[in-house]
């Protein structure tokens, strides 16, 4: 059966009328920007989708009995990932958007909102920012859960992912301010057993701390307890507010310790010494750019540590970091980072015979999605359309009004796209926007619990 890339719900009902592992989707005539190096973008392809996973890419693939899509005029490539949100805080977002400083930032959500936050805030908070991310075609969310308060907390923030069938990982962290019940890191181990018993699921979990104990006390600080932990339970590290002279001490610690390595990320990463970014290349450790967090709330220098990163060997992942300030979508994060690097690579170069040293959208989409995988420990699992990989896509619309006519299919993802052009978003084989709607969700409901969280979370007084 032939249907259009903007399929109607009669397809949709009809894919989704056989067991998730029976299912068999063909989608023909793209053009597949699939991110693998081997590759690259084909012109006018076929992509076949068995079950969860993605089977073959080329020309002229045989479906057999699969639902077949025409997808020609639309771009097929791999869902974004994300490497650092703070998802319990998207009933706020945007409620402080021309905040100054990180301090400022601390002191009203951390030290002020986050202490008054119920397992069902954290409920709500996590599954609007996951479904906003489905929306805007980013299949994988690292969600660097830093208010757990209690067992409740925590599990409330991992049900919610698990409800918007999003790919995630879990990285657990106790809050900064107020009361809490200190079951973290402790608590690891009974959120690994109950949730995360499979190696081949959806979610994953992680460790997640801060760099230094300056803004929270030592208790959050990565070093040799917490890097053991991580050990004993077989998961990775995620480290935020690594930026400045206190973050490079402690990188060089790390490395010296042996606790930093492939498995740990360290979010921001501005303002760090010559040393520190030749230790982080030499161990292996992956990065978390946040470009926008960096630049609008002025973190350290301010600007995204890309040219460091990449000096060191490192090529990184991308960051939503904070709504209550920035903006949800990947797409402003890849145009962000792409402008400022191009801007400072031309101005250092400026009336000199230097050639500028300039990354390309290529660049910035590898970041986003292949890279981004790597960084989150995926690699071998999503992050490129690449037979074998799971089936996490995106259908872009390159003939809307806004991306016709197609020249670039890299230029256009990057430069010309936004969440309205995505027609359809796969995760794991499974349909999760179709005809640009976000599927599964009663959006009434949860704009209703949405703005009752945000009323109490607003209104109630800080503990």
């Amino acid at each position: 059966m032939h249907v259009q890339a903007n399929a109607s719900d009669a397809v949709l009902t009809r894919i989704r009328r056989r067991p998730a592992a029976q299912r068999r989707i063909l989608f023909t005539g793209a053009t597949i920007v699939t991110m693998d190096p081997c590759l690259g973008v084909i012109d006018r392809g076929d992509l076949l989708v068995e079950g969860d996973t993605i089977t073959a890419v080329g020309g002229d693939i045989s479906g057999g009995d699969a639902v077949v899509i025409d997808a020609t005029g639309a771009i097929l490539a791999p869902g974004f990932v994300d490497t650092h949100r703070h998802a319990w805080q998207a009933q706020l977002r945007r409620i402080m958007p021309d905040v100054d400083d990180l301090g400022g930032y601390v002191t009203a959500t951390l030290a002020g909102h986050a202490t008054v936050y119920r397992p069902e805030d954290m409920y709500v908070g996590t599954r609007l920012a996951a479904l906003t991310a489905i929306d805007s075609g980013i299949t994988t969310m690292l969600d660097f859960s830093h208010n757990s308060r209690t067992r409740e907390h925590s599990d409330a923030a991992i049900q919610a992912l698990i409800g918007t069938g999003i790919r995630a990982v879990h990285a657990s962290m106790g809050p900064h301010f107020g009361d809490w019940d200190r079951q973290w890191p402790g608590d690891l181990t009974r959120i690994k057993d109950r949730y995360f018993s499979s190696d081949d699921q959806l979610l994953t979990l992680r460790l997640a701390a801060l760099a230094t104990d300056e803004i929270a006390g030592p208790a959050l600080a990565y070093g040799p307890e917490l890097a053991h932990r991580a050990e004993e339970l077989g998961i990775g590290v995620s480290v935020d507010a690594v930026f400045g002279a206190a973050s490079s001490k402690a990188v060089l610690r790390w490395a010296e310790d042996g606790i930093l390595g492939p498995d740990v990320t360290l979010i921001h990463s501005t303002g760090l010494t010559p040393e520190a970014w030749k230790a982080m290349g030499a161990t292996g450790a992956t990065v978390s750019l946040a470009p926008t967090s960096d630049a609008q709330i002025g973190l350290e220098t301010a600007i995204p540590a890309i040219d460091e990163a990449l000096a060191a060997g490192i090529r990184p992942g991308l960051s939503i970091d904070v709504e209550v300030a920035l903006a949800s979508d990947m797409f402003t994060q890849m145009r962000t980072l792409h402008a400022l690097q191009r801007m400072r690579a031309v101005n250092a170069a400026y009336g000199t015979d230097r050639e500028p040293s300039r990354i390309t959208t290529h660049d910035v989409l590898d970041f986003a999605t292949l890279q981004g995988a790597r960084t989150n420990g995926l690699a071998g699992v999503t992050g490129s359309l690449t037979p074998g990989k799971k089936a996490d896509l995106l259908v872009i619309q390159a003939e809307d009004l806004n991306n016709m006519p197609l020249n670039d299919a890299i230029g256009t993802v990057v430069l010309g796209s936004d969440p309205r052009n995505i027609s359809t978003v796969l995760i794991n084989g499974e349909p999760r926007k179709w005809n640009g709607r976000v599927l599964d969700v009663d959006l009434p409901a949860l704009r209703s619990a949405v703005h009752a969280s945000r009323t109490y979370v607003l209104n109630a007084p800080a503990a």
